[in-house]
């Protein structure tokens, strides 16, 4: 039989174990197609939590990953995915044919692991691109440049206090 690829994403406000759910209904209906065995099963199956989406979905900017490996017959997976398109809880699924359903996990999740090895990193630095020093409202070039005038003039700009021209 063929091998698949599903990454379905649910939404948010439901829990892992409701995700796992999907996950038990859509095998259960890959084993049994009418009470009759069909020897499709799902081989693999990873969660891959609750994440950012690029865009919103269906008014949700977050949803729960999981990614199953599937060996089925064509037929039997349209109807997967047509009960998972009725799914009010599935925001979203793509199904792909794949040559072999690979055991080891997935990139997503080796990342995860990597990303929690790193470790401390050292202090942030203070600010973005300043070397630490905090400037007040007064230090910006305008008034630095306008200060200097006033210092290389006495604060005289070619009028008396009495606002006569001399």
């Amino acid at each position: 039989m063929p091998l698949y690829e599903c990454v379905l994403i649910a939404r948010n406000d439901v829990t892992q174990q409701q995700v796992d759910a999907i996950a038990d209904a859509i095998a259960v209906q890959l084993d049994t197609d009418n009470g009759v065995d069909t020897g499709a099963s799902v081989k693999k199956r990873e969660y891959w939590g609750l994440r950012s989406l690029a865009y919103r979905v269906k008014k949700n900017r977050k949803g729960h990953y999981l990614l199953l490996g599937i060996d089925t017959k064509p037929a039997a997976l349209t109807e997967m995915e047509r009960q998972l398109g009725l799914n009010e809880d599935v925001l979203r699924f793509l199904t792909i044919r794949v040559d072999a359903i690979d055991e080891a996990p997935s990139a997503i999740l080796s990342r995860k692991s990597d990303d929690r090895e790193r470790g401390f990193r050292g202090p942030k630095p203070s600010g973005r691109f300043d070397s630490g020093r905090k400037r007040g409202y007064d230090d910006r070039e305008e008034f630095r440049a306008r200060d200097e005038s006033e210092r290389d003039t006495g604060g005289f700009r070619g009028r008396d206090h009495g606002g006569v021209e001399e």
